[in-house]
């Protein structure tokens, strides 16, 4: 038996390299469906800014909806983020990520929104003197 043929620590035959999911690395018909939804999911917001069929607020809220989605674009089609890469521990630490990056967001957004609340007007700082 050689050295390439001896199972691995978890029972695999392989190279040793640890390239025996060759789906991890992504193909050209995945490159080109990532692009392509790319460009799409950039030229719509384009559009909506440029030719203003929809109210500030709805378009704002529409492109930050789609750049979710393009942020999930990329992390399937160009970073290959599945529950199967690196034993779902890619998918944990994004998770991880997103939870502290919404907490630090909201709890500022929270303190910015009390502060100003609760702020005295300028006219009774006259008044203190």
């Amino acid at each position: 038996m050689s050295a390439d043929t001896h199972p691995d620590a978890h029972g695999h035959v392989g190279d040793g390299h640890g390239h025996d999911d060759e789906e991890a690395h992504g193909s050209r018909k995945g490159y080109a469906i990532g692009f392509l939804l790319s460009v799409v999911l950039t030229a719509i917001p384009f559009w909506l800014v440029m030719a203003r069929p929809l109210a500030t607020q709805a378009t704002a809220l529409l492109i930050m909806a789609f750049a979710a989605v393009q942020m999930v674009v990329h992390m399937i089609f160009f970073l290959h983020m599945n529950r199967r890469a690196e034993g779902g521990w890619s998918i944990m630490a994004l998770l991880f990520t997103v939870v502290i990056v919404l907490i630090a967001l909201s709890g500022s957004l929270w303190v910015m929104y009390h502060m100003n609340a609760n702020m005295m007007p300028m006219q009774d700082m006259s008044r203190m003197e």
